[in-house]
């Protein structure tokens, strides 16, 4: 292993929290190609080794994280309890942020027909969601967005690994068509 793979090891390891791609580039002093090319090299080692970690990628950050398939075990060991799963409106609210973000809640309301300030509230507590500014209108309403947080909880390295979802379209096309009807 050469020392700049050590030093990204060090870094990562010592980090426990994502490290984004330009502050590696900066501090190791290479290219992008020559990073990338590092925690893939990195990466495939702990995998042919069956090391109880891996990095990942998110997005413009790097982290070392373990194994998905050791957590049971690592949870046990730390004595760490499992994380609530999300409830169905939870997981709206998310889905919703994630494929149109930013977004402020009077739009996720307006999508889901319902009250969503709690849900809003429980995902921003979890930090699976976070306010990026506000808008400029009338009452500047807070907007928000996915945080790397939420990538890791759904094992994706970015929102362009996320399914089409024609559904949402489709609840957006029904609300905007009923919002027509009453205005009429």
């Amino acid at each position: 292993m050469n020392e700049l793979s050590c030093l990204l090891e060090g870094i990562l390891f010592a980090s426990g929290e994502p490290v984004y791609e330009e502050k590696l580039r900066q501090v190791l002093g290479i290219d992008a190609e020559q990073l990338h090319r590092l925690a893939q090299e990195l990466a495939d080692s702990y995998d042919a080794e069956k090391r109880g970690f891996q990095i990942i990628r998110l997005q413009d950050s790097y982290q070392m994280v373990s194994r998905a398939e050791y957590a049971d075990t690592i949870r046990r060991a730390l004595e760490v309890r499992r994380t609530p799963s999300l409830s169905a409106a939870a997981l709206e609210v998310l889905s919703i942020v994630a494929y149109r973000q930013p977004v402020t809640r009077a739009y996720i309301e307006q999508l889901r027909g319902v009250d969503s300030s709690n849900t809003v509230l429980n995902l921003l507590d979890k930090g699976l969601l976070e306010g990026c500014g506000r808008l400029d209108v009338p009452g500047r309403p807070m907007i928000y967005r996915t945080t790397p947080a939420f990538l890791r909880a759904f094992s994706i390295s970015s929102l362009d690994e996320l399914p089409d979802l024609p559904e949402l379209r489709e609840l957006e096309e029904k609300r905007e068509s009923e919002q027509e009807e009453a205005g009429s």
